[in-house]
């Protein structure tokens, strides 16, 4: 008998380059680098991260960004040079943005040269960047939350053991990004992205039609979200029974619907998709995102930190 394991409870990036180099392989593999994380006023996860041997500063860990980000103030106070122009894609516009040159940037002991990174207001990223998807490719990040740690390791170093009964969903790339596929709101199919640079759960206007078809969704109510850009996206929120991935089920999580860039730049406009921010991953003792391999481990925890949330324990 398989068992599912259920969860009760009460702003993403992406980039495309308009031209330019393309960031430098990842170095081969290297032993894993623990690092302690500290939290933005969002609840995103933020670690030290230093700028050609500067620093270090404080950088969301954005698993939704295709590119990594710089607040402007930082990189005036760094001297740094122009880079390319790109497109980016926020949650609510696509813009045209200026990057600047990082000859290295170093993490936890691991080194990624010659970034093109676009520079944005300290006031909207709510950090000194965002450690994107480039600087983090061919690598597995654990976050242990319990432990307040983010580990960054090799993706071709053997795995840590967990403690308990850890969950396993594999995914597939799309456009440079992890999506799962082995995963439902309320039993319609879906397709998700694991964002830890967004506080809040999205849902697609292609997955509310399909709840609502199946007379599946709740009542809904207006909210507004805020991107990097500072541009804001006006949604309606809902609260869903079940949001399954693999094996692990989510209870009762709220989501909001937006059709917001990220879904137009993975080209999932009309299939039913999901953007999966903090709210739902902090749930967890422990996520892994293993980008070579395209995989994830969940860890379900005992209970969660927040009031009225508990994990229980569900037979096939």
């Amino acid at each position: 008998m398989k068992t599912r394991h259920a969860v009760l409870l009460p702003l993403a990036l992406a980039s495309a380059p308009l031209g330019g180099q393309e960031p430098a392989p990842s170095p081969p593999a290297e032993p894993a680098s623990v690092l302690d994380y500290g939290e933005d006023r969002w609840h995103r996860m933020t670690v030290p991260v230093s700028i050609d041997g500067r620093g270090p500063y404080n950088f969301i860990v954005d698993t939704g960004a295709e590119r990594t980000v710089i607040s402007q103030e930082l990189a005036r106070s760094l001297d740094l040079g122009p880079g390319n122009k790109v497109r980016l894609h926020s949650m609510s516009e696509v813009s045209r943005i200026d990057t600047v040159k990082i000859a290295a940037l170093e993490v936890g002991g691991k080194e990624v040269r010659e970034i093109h990174a676009p520079a944005l207001q300290r006031v909207h990223i709510g950090a000194e960047g965002i450690l994107g998807v480039d600087s983090l490719k061919s690598r597995r990040v654990s976050f242990d939350f319990a432990r307040q740690q983010m580990t960054v390791t090799s993706s071709r170093k053997t795995e840590e053991r967990w403690r308990g009964e850890a969950i396993v969903v594999v995914g597939r790339s799309r456009f440079g990004q992890l999506v799962l596929v082995d995963a439902a709101v309320d039993g319609q199919k879906v397709w998700v992205i694991l964002d830890t640079g967004a506080q809040t759960t999205v849902g697609n206007s292609a997955l509310r039609r399909k709840l609502e078809q199946k007379n599946r969704l709740r009542a809904t109510w207006p909210v507004e979200m805020m991107s990097v850009t500072g541009g804001r996206v006006k949604a309606d929120q809902t609260v869903v029974k079940d949001i399954r991935l693999g094996d692990v089920d989510i209870r009762d999580m709220p989501i909001a619907f937006a059709d917001v860039h990220p879904f137009r730049k993975l080209d999932l406009m009309d299939r039913p998709a999901l953007l999966l921010g903090m709210d739902a991953l902090r749930l967890f003792e422990r996520v892994s995102v293993d980008f070579a391999n395209r995989k994830v481990r969940l860890l379900p925890a005992g209970r969660s930190e927040r009031g009225g949330t508990r994990f229980a324990s569900l037979g096939d």
